[in-house]
C-alpha cells in the first residue's frame, strides 16, 4: 500500500505564492501518476495538476500559468508551487497517486489526508 505525506500549504495573501509537497513511501510497484486535487467548501473536489510517470502533465485551466507541478521519482515526492494565489485557491489540497503494487496488479488511487491553503483577499 502507498502512504502519502504532505507538508506545505498555510496562509497567505492574494498574490502571493505558496509550495505544497508530497511524499510516497510503502509497497509498490511503480507509480505512473502524482499530483494534487482540491476541494473548496461546499464543493466537489477537483483536479489541480497531475504529472505522469514519462513527464507529461495536466492542469486544470483555472491554475494554467499559475501553478507549477514536478516530481522527483528518485524520492517518490510530487511538488506544486502555486504562484499569484486568488482567494478562489483556497481549499483542502489533496495528494493523489495512481500506482501498481506489483507489475501484474492493476492500478490503484490513493490519497494524502489532505492540506489546508488560504487565500486572503
Amino acid at each position: 500500500q502507498v502512504q502519502l505525506v504532505e507538508s506545505g500549504g498555510g496562509l497567505v495573501q492574494a498574490g502571493g505564492s505558496l509550495s505544497v509537497s508530497c511524499a510516497a513511501s510503502g509497497t509498490f510497484f511503480s507509480i505512473n501518476i502524482m499530483g494534487w486535487f482540491r476541494q473548496a467548501p461546499g464543493k466537489q473536489r477537483e483536479l489541480v495538476a497531475v504529472m505522469h510517470n514519462g513527464g507529461s502533465t495536466n492542469y486544470a485551466d483555472s491554475v494554467k500559468g499559475r501553478f507549477t507541478i514536478s516530481r522527483d521519482n528518485t524520492k517518490n515526492t510530487v511538488y506544486l508551487q502555486m504562484n499569484s494565489l486568488k482567494p478562489e485557491d483556497t481549499g483542502v489540497y489533496y495528494c493523489y497517486t495512481k500506482s501498481r503494487l506489483y507489475y501484474y496488479s492493476t492500478e490503484d488511487d490513493h490519497w494524502g489526508q489532505g492540506t489546508q491553503v488560504t487565500v486572503s483577499s
